[in-house]
């Protein structure tokens, strides 16, 4: 279903579900819902995260994140969550970032997180306060590298897209 933000078009993609382990989502969405990872993930060393996708027979996707060590990213999350984790927000792909942010900020909302540094993944965040509780990621996606994607073996050892080496928890 694709939807329009005057004239951006706009894409349900993914949730993403962040936990303290990726290893413990794993029994639920691999194992017990029939995710499958296709390739790919890996390491956010700037914001210092770990993360990578599962798809289902549908299409649909879920994305596990965890921390990496030492990073402080999750902690106000984790806070929230008790320590446990969740849903932690939701992806929408957008054609036009810089289009989506003007329209946004027009319309009055508090946008964070705008990152535009990388081609391949150009993204801005809805603030939980304008969304009723729910964090928003808009993100335009741009050329991806050929060749082969990480294992999830690989991404779990740290080998993942940027990997720093230290295996997941």
């Amino acid at each position: 279903m694709e939807l329009e933000l005057d004239g951006v078009e706009v894409a349900f993609d993914h949730t993403a579900v962040a936990a303290p382990r990726i290893r413990d989502l794993l029994p639920i969405y691999r194992d017990l819902l029939g995710g499958r990872h296709l390739g790919g993930g890996g390491d956010n060393l700037t914001a210092g995260y770990r993360t990578l996708q599962l798809t289902y027979a549908n299409g649909s996707k879920i994305e596990l994140m965890e921390p990496l060590a030492g990073s402080t990213f999750f902690d106000s999350f984790f806070e929230l969550t008790r320590g446990r984790g969740g849903v932690h927000h939701l992806n929408f792909h957008v054609s036009d970032i810089d289009a989506a942010v003007a329209e946004l900020t027009r319309r009055g909302y508090r946008l964070h997180g705008l990152d535009l540094s990388d081609p391949r993944w150009r993204e801005v965040f809805l603030h939980p306060k304008e969304a009723h509780g729910v964090l928003i990621q808009l993100a335009q996606v741009g050329p991806r590298p050929d060749g082969p994607r990480p294992t999830l073996e690989e991404v779990l050892a740290g080998n993942g897209r940027s990997g720093n080496g230290v295996p997941s928890p």
